[in-house]
């Protein structure tokens, strides 16, 4: 046998095990897949599937006489959307503001705005068999908000929730 003959065969049985890894994952049930974010120094999450698209905080214009929570606007793409700054209205000490800062947006059919992250972590796949329900420690308006904990103490926001809430609704 020759090198590049043999280097085919480990090439196929590496191949193959991993094939095999992989469905054993997909196999263990369903996954959430969700863009991870800090808020406070703690970390959060939103599934994908509320989420438009993540963009940087940039030419941010307040708007007086809205709740304190509502940071104010800004222009996408020529649409404007109203930024929410989720610490404010979850009550979580304030950080101020840095270029870390980015704005999730979240969407639905009859709701779309931004809220303000600290900053992005990247996106992940969570185990819906892995989220807990609850914790003790999250209290208040966070708690009304909550799908679920991970056990590395990721804390899964519910984007339906968020975008179908008549709270966050400024008229």
């Amino acid at each position: 046998m020759n090198s590049s003959e043999e280097k085919t065969g480990i090439l196929r049985e590496r191949a193959k095990a991993l094939a095999k890894q992989s469905k054993g994952i997909e196999g263990e049930g369903a996954y959430l897949e969700v863009v991870e974010f800090m808020l406070a120094h703690e970390r959060y999450a939103l599934e994908l599937i509320h989420i438009r698209e993540v963009y940087p905080l940039k030419g941010l214009t307040p708007l007086p006489g809205t709740p304190g929570f509502v940071l104010g606007i800004i222009n996408v793409g020529g649409q404007i959307l109203s930024i929410i700054d989720i610490k404010r209205f979850f009550e979580l000490p304030e950080k101020g503001l840095t270029n870390l800062n980015k704005v999730i947006i979240l969407q639905s059919d009859e709701m779309e705005f931004g809220i303000l992250a600290d900053e992005i972590l990247g996106t992940m796949q969570i185990s819906e068999s892995a989220i807990q329900t609850s914790l003790p420690t999250l209290t208040g308006v966070r708690a009304d908000y909550l799908k679920g904990v991970t056990g590395d103490r990721v804390v899964i926001l519910d984007g339906g929730k968020l975008l179908s809430d008549e709270k966050i609704v400024v008229r």
